[in-house]
């Protein structure tokens, strides 16, 4: 007869989970045996739970499907918090099995014992453990429908013990439901809407990850109101291609001319976005909100008129009503100022940098040249997040994921993991910090053991890029960001995985070129400026005196010439500061 673990396989198979990232651990080892004898689910064996919750967040964010990843009790269920909070903001379904210890021995303060429906309670939608065979079944029925339909994690804590013995019949439904509802505003709110927008002339719609699947609406939304498109990091992948109005991101890593348009408007359209930085949002223009939930509207801008619905559902029923607006002074104005701020890009691209100091916007635009139509990307919180959003385009086919409201660090390298599994025949590229990769570095050996051909750019700055800077905008000499780093390429090498390391600017496209097209996996580490600059959309006079103060304060501690380096290599963004 099937035990408990024997049917917690079969009903995760039936799900449609391809594979479980876990650690092996003696709570989770009949789970894994059960693994072993179904056969057609993959145990992918990741060196660290973190690791492997990111791997899962990734495959579920990437597909949209189910996904799963395991810990075993005590420090499995504590390594597995960071991936899980991350998939969790991000809206990934992700069913996270958390073996524990045996049920006999709950509230003894036993060893490797953690509670753990208050360890997972901040980042999950499902949380329960199971401690009767009748219990396991329709708690994890439950836990697959709240994750998948509540988009987040679910956490089902299954008692080592529990999982040997005999499983018993189930009495409720087993498979997944997946209804697709249509749901957009009553007529009557559809009617003011577009009375309002009919009313205005100059509007800038804004787009966030809950727009994605509405790209073609979108699109002839903003060429029936002449109205540039602006969008957030998520959303730029689904937004930016084929979309002649597209101007841009805006955000803290975002381009001036998103920013400019949406202040310069009098009336903006937010569509499926929860876009946290306030200070970006104008104040003085009417503000509409489209959310397909609802608690969400005005709590990020003064907004006037605030509606729920899905943002495709809302825009195919609101087209109809909205008049073709005559007058495209607006759009023009903003296209020329967002044709400018590309201009400006450049420069860095132009001038590639020199010896040890390449310049990473550089190494970011031969990647957007030289990658696939269809790469999967994934860009680390911090530096390599910026130059992966300001560089990296949209083709429609291409898809880049990241923490994005989570903003941890090492996020890009095991995310790569998930991708490379959930799509093998797809080009994954990993957009790395040093202090990124240096976080979760013993993964690179799970790359290797599966054999996953993921490339891995190294933006190898010395230092804790965004921390650096963030430190000197608010007047702070750069303390404790310096990185001693290992040779990456080498310890990539004494993992089984090709090394290349690039320093001087003349070698990067070869050296890209030589590693893209490898046919295993391959790490490129690049020797990138540690002064590069990311400024913001609109710089703000405080951001101004902060740098100011912080270049003083590093030339009276005897440090002039990282001052003159910082200057040198950032003399376009001090040129405009002045």
């Amino acid at each position: 007869m099937a035990n408990v673990a024997d049917q917690l396989v079969k009903m995760l198979v039936n799900s449609g989970i391809k594979r479980i990232y876990a650690v092996t651990g003696d709570s989770l080892n009949e789970v894994n045996d059960a693994v072993r004898r179904e056969g057609t689910i993959q145990w992918v064996h990741v060196r660290h739970e973190e690791a492997g919750a990111y791997a899962a967040g990734a495959e579920a964010q990437l597909n949209g499907k189910l996904a799963c990843c395991a810990g075993s009790s005590g420090p499995g269920h504590v390594h597995l918090i960071n991936g899980l909070y991350d998939a969790h903001r991000s809206g990934a379904p992700v069913i996270a099995i958390a073996s524990t210890i045996p049920s006999f021995e709950y509230g003894t303060e036993y060893f490797q014992e953690t509670n753990t429906i208050k360890l997972f309670e901040d980042c999950s939608h499902y949380n329960q453990v199971a401690t009767t065979p009748k219990q396991l079944p329709r708690m994890l029925q439950a836990g697959i429908q709240a994750a998948i339909h509540r988009k987040g994690v679910a956490v089902i804590g299954l008692p080592g013990d529990l999982t040997s013995v005999d499983s018993e019949d189930i009495l409720t439904a087993t498979q997944n439901f997946d209804p697709i509802p249509v749901i957009r505003p009553n007529d009557d709110d559809l009617v003011k809407l577009a009375a309002l927008i009919n009313q205005h002339k100059k509007i800038t719609i804004f787009c966030g990850i809950g727009a994605a699947d509405a790209h073609d609406e979108v699109v002839a939304l903003s060429q029936k109101l002449n109205a540039p498109v602006a969008y957030s990091f998520r959303a730029k992948m689904d937004i930016q291609y084929n979309n002649p109005n597209e101007v841009g991101m805006t955000g803290l890593l975002g381009l001036p001319s998103a920013y400019h348009s949406m202040h310069e408007s009098d009336l903006l359209i937010l569509l499926g976005t929860d876009f946290p930085y306030t200070p970006f949002m104008p104040t003085d223009c009417k503000i509409v909100q489209v959310d397909i939930k609802p608690e969400r509207i005005g709590r990020r801008a003064k907004v006037d008129v605030g509606l729920c619905g899905s943002v495709k559902d809302t825009l195919t029923a609101l087209l109809p009503q909205v008049q073709q607006h005559p007058d495209d002074t607006f759009l023009k104005a903003q296209l020329e100022f967002y044709a400018e701020v590309k201009k400006n890009m450049k420069i860095y691209v132009e001038d590639a940098g020199s010896k040890e100091k390449i310049h990473p916007e550089y190494v970011a635009s031969l990647i957007d040249e030289l990658a696939a139509q269809d790469a999967v990307f994934t860009v680390d919180t911090g530096m390599s997040c910026v130059w992966g959003a300001r560089y990296i385009n949209a083709t429609g086919k291409r898809q880049m994921i990241g923490s994005f409201n989570h903003g941890s660090m090492a996020n890009a390298m095991p995310q790569a993991v998930g991708a490379a599994l959930a799509y093998p025949d797809r080009q994954v590229i990993a957009f790395c910090g040093d202090g990124g990769l240096s976080m979760l570095l013993g993964d690179l050996a799970t790359i290797t053991q599966y054999n996953l051909p993921i490339k891995i750019i190294v933006f190898n700055n010395r230092s804790l890029g965004m921390v650096k800077l963030e430190m000197e905008v608010a007047g702070l000499p750069d303390w404790q960001t310096e990185m001693h780093n290992p040779d990456f390429a080498m310890v990539a090498q004494s993992m089984g995985i090709k090394g290349i390391t690039i320093k001087d600017p003349e070698e990067v496209r070869q050296g890209l070129i030589e590693g893209l097209m490898y046919k295993g996996p391959a790490l490129i580490n690049i020797f990138t400026d540690p002064n590069a600059l990311a400024m913001p959309p609109k710089v703000e006079l405080g951001q101004v005196k902060g740098m100011a103060l912080s270049m003083t304060k590093l030339m009276l501690n005897g440090r002039m010439d990282e001052v003159i380096d910082t200057i040198k290599s950032n003399y376009k963004h001090f040129k405009d500061l002045i």
